[in-house]
């Protein structure tokens, strides 16, 4: 009898999904407490699980001859050298819809906490003084644009919908909308929007799309958000833009090195830093491992895979 693929589990996942896994026809290897020794069970590996810690490089993968899955338990796949494992016809799956609401709802959390520049109120009564006055304004009639309008930017929509504000999009890779959401151009956005919303992916060409021209493009007082990749802005040029009045403010939960080091940033009053947890909720990794495992044992069982991306043989 042929022995069972193995499915080397590499980061953290759902127990129960994990559970279902080793229910599976396969062999489970859970290297996800001690990374250190994930280099081990490369050789015998037909199936790789990751989130985010694993990078799944050249490297790795030239240590894994018997490799033909990656299945990333997240939305992107820039932890994945997906050219790398198309070439050695490895097919790469992810669960982009398992994180879309928890993300959502951070998105819309940040915006207010921005708008009513709830963060030195909070620090200042924590801190024992009780200062009243004028505090920031509501988030109703805004203009919100979004960079990148997949399906996180698009469920943010719909939970705005109470708020009466005015979105729009750009995105080359959509055609159209059926949401209200007006698709512009990248600089009519920037011009336009109170708070300049990034849920692009992050691609060679992406890279710093936010830059000091872009930032320049904004309207004086806009807001910037970042939940999508840490690459997609140039951080020092958002830390110039704080300096000079140009952003009112900046909502980070994703950083160009994680953690952070850019200290100057972090300690901005201005500046709402979260630690990457757009998708840690308790919900959103429940659906990721659930999801991914289902991915697993479809390729497992010889079906197509039903979400995500393929960056390998079909």
């Amino acid at each position: 009898m042929a022995a069972l693929p193995v499915v080397v589990v590499a980061d953290p996942i759902d127990r129960a999904a994990l559970e279902a896994l080793r229910a599976g026809p396969c062999q489970v290897v859970d290297a996800s407490g001690d990374p250190s020794r994930l280099a081990d069970h490369l050789p015998s590996a037909w199936g790789l699980i990751v989130r985010s810690r694993t990078k799944v490089t050249g490297e790795l993968i030239a240590r894994a001859p018997n490799l033909a899955l990656v299945a990333r338990a997240g939305v992107g796949l820039d932890n994945v050298d997906v050219k790398v494992a198309k070439a050695r016809r490895i097919q790469v799956v992810n669960v982009p819809q398992a994180a879309t609401t928890s993300v959502a709802e951070l998105t819309v959390a940040l915006y207010l906490i921005l708008v009513r520049e709830l963060l030195p109120s909070i620090a200042s009564t924590k801190a024992g003084r009780w200062e009243r006055g004028l505090h920031g304004h509501e988030l109703h009639g805004r203009t919100i644009g979004f960079i990148g309008y997949g399906r996180i930017a698009r469920e943010v929509v719909r939970h705005l919908g109470p708020f009466g504000v005015r979105t729009l999009a750009f995105d080359p890779f959509v055609p159209g909308t059926s949401d209200g959401t007006e698709l512009v151009e990248l600089d009519r956005l920037l011009q336009e929007s109170d708070i300049v919303s990034v849920h692009a992916a992050l691609t060679d060409q992406s890279r710093h799309l936010i830059d000091g021209r872009a930032l320049g493009k904004m309207r004086p007082g806009a807001f910037l958000v970042n939940v999508a990749r840490g690459a997609l802005v140039d951080e020092a040029a958002v830390l110039d833009a704080l300096r000079s009045g140009r952003l009112a403010g900046a909502a980070l939960d994703v950083f160009e090195t994680e953690p952070p080091t850019r200290q100057e940033l972090l300690s901005d009053p201005r500046v709402v830093a979260t630690p990457h947890l757009g998708a840690s909720t308790e919900e959103a990794q429940r659906r990721a491992g659930t999801d991914v495992v289902t991915e697993v044992l479809r390729v497992l069982r010889a079906e197509p895979a039903a979400a995500g991306a393929s960056g390998g043989a079909p």
